[in-house]
């Protein structure tokens, strides 16, 4: 079975980013709102690769080093983002541990693993289930705001505990890394160009 013309790619029309109007891929620019339209994202793949190996780069420093720094009656104690889990099971507050270590560790490793997988499969031009394949993307691009919440928690404290000098929290390296990694991230899952994926089921079809 031919699916040539399926898609707008195949009947040489592209879809503008700002106004999502269709218009003949040789205007090079959209006839409704001016923006430069391109068929797919230039460069999407090389970008993509690029910004998780960043990513993972970051990703060392933000479990290896002290995410806060807590100082009390003139004791210095650190405390990074598996030891802040550990420490909070120790205190009996298991269910904060949970949601801490699910956005913190769980969902930015397993958002870099989606994205590394859906790059190497484009790559590769996989048979497998475009849908599902699309349908983690889109997961993926969502949940991927919500691994800042132990930025957010250490920012929060830095800000309102400073007890006359008795206690006092500051933010340590891990946090900037690790805000990094979320950010680049984020960014990363913008510049896949998702179809990409049902491109390649076209070339697949097109072969039989």
């Amino acid at each position: 079975m031919n699916s040539k013309g399926n898609t707008a790619a195949s009947r040489g029309l592209a879809a503008c980013h700002l106004c999502c109007k269709l218009a003949p891929q040789e205007l090079h620019h959209c006839p409704r709102c001016g923006a430069a339209m391109h068929l797919r994202q230039p460069d999407s793949i090389q970008r993509t690769l690029a910004l998780l190996v960043t990513a993972c780069l970051l990703y060392i420093p933000a479990n290896l080093y002290p995410i806060m720094y807590t100082d009390q009656l003139g004791t210095t104690e650190t405390s990074t983002i598996i030891g802040g889990v550990l420490l909070l099971i120790d205190l009996g507050s298991v269910p904060v541990a949970v949601v801490i270590f699910i956005f913190s560790v769980m969902v930015p490793s397993g958002k870099l693993m989606a994205m590394f997988y859906l790059v190497w499969t484009v790559e590769r031009h996989s048979p497998l289930n475009p849908r599902q394949r699309s349908v983690m993307y889109r997961v993926t691009e969502f949940i991927g705001k919500w691994s800042m919440i132990d930025v957010f928690v250490v920012a929060i404290l830095a800000a309102l505990v400073h007890l006359g000098g008795l206690l006092v929290i500051r933010p340590g390296i891990a946090a900037l890394s690790f805000a990094g990694v979320v950010i680049v991230t984020m960014i990363a899952a913008e510049s896949f160009d998702s179809r990409l994926i049902w491109d390649n089921m076209e070339d697949k079809n097109r072969e039989h």
